[in-house]
C-alpha cells in the first residue's frame, strides 16, 4: 500500500513540474492578449467616445490582432517609450480593435469605411464625438523592423485634439 502512494506522489509530482514547465513556457505576456477577439468592439469604441468626450481626447483605435507581429512591434514602442506613451495619454483614448479569424469585426469596420484595406496594424483616429477624422495606413510609420518614433509622434501630434481645433490656428475669415 505504501508502495502505491509513493508511486501516485511521484506521479503526481512529475505531471505538476511537466504542467508548470509548460505554462513557464508558453506563458503569454501582456501582449498576447492585446487585441481580444470576444470584445464587443462596437461597445468598446462607445465607452472610449464617452470618456474621450469627458476628457477632451481624441479616440485612436489599432486594428489588428494578436497574431501581427508589427501591431505587437507598434504597440510595444509607443508604451515602452516614455515620450510617446506620455503623449498618447494625454490626447487619446486607446481601443485596440480585433481583428482575427475568430472576430473580424466586419460591422465595426465597415462604418469606418473598411480600413483593414491599408493592412495591420491601422489606425482609426475618432474625436470626441466618435465621427472619424482620419484613417492612417502603419506602412507610412515604419523605419526597419519597427516603427520610426518620429513618424509615430508626427502623427500623433497632427490628429490631437489641439490639432484639429481650429481656435489653435485662429480664425481664417
Amino acid at each position: 500500500m505504501k508502495k502505491i502512494i509513493f508511486i501516485a506522489a511521484l506521479i503526481a509530482i512529475t505531471i505538476q513540474v511537466k504542467a508548470q514547465t509548460a505554462a513557464a513556457v508558453i506563458k503569454p505576456t501582456d501582449t498576447t492578449k492585446l487585441y481580444n477577439p470576444a470584445a464587443d468592439a462596437s461597445a468598446e469604441v462607445a465607452i472610449a467616445v464617452k470618456k474621450a468626450a469627458a476628457e477632451h481626447k481624441n479616440v485612436l483605435l489599432q486594428i489588428g490582432g494578436n497574431w501581427c507581429i508589427w501591431c505587437i512591434r507598434f504597440n510595444d514602442l509607443v508604451t515602452k517609450d516614455p515620450d510617446l506613451d506620455k503623449y498618447v495619454r494625454e490626447n487619446y483614448v486607446i481601443v485596440h480593435v480585433n481583428y482575427s479569424k475568430e472576430n473580424k469585426n466586419d460591422a465595426l469596420l465597415a462604418q469606418l469605411g473598411y480600413p483593414q484595406r491599408f493592412g495591420f496594424p491601422v489606425f482609426v483616429v475618432l474625436d470626441d464625438k466618435g465621427n472619424r477624422i482620419h484613417t492612417q495606413n502603419s506602412g507610412y510609420l515604419e523605419e526597419g523592423k519597427g516603427h520610426s518614433k518620429d513618424k509615430v509622434m508626427e502623427f500623433f501630434k497632427d490628429w490631437s485634439p489641439m490639432a484639429i481645433d481650429p481656435k489653435t490656428y485662429g480664425d481664417t475669415k
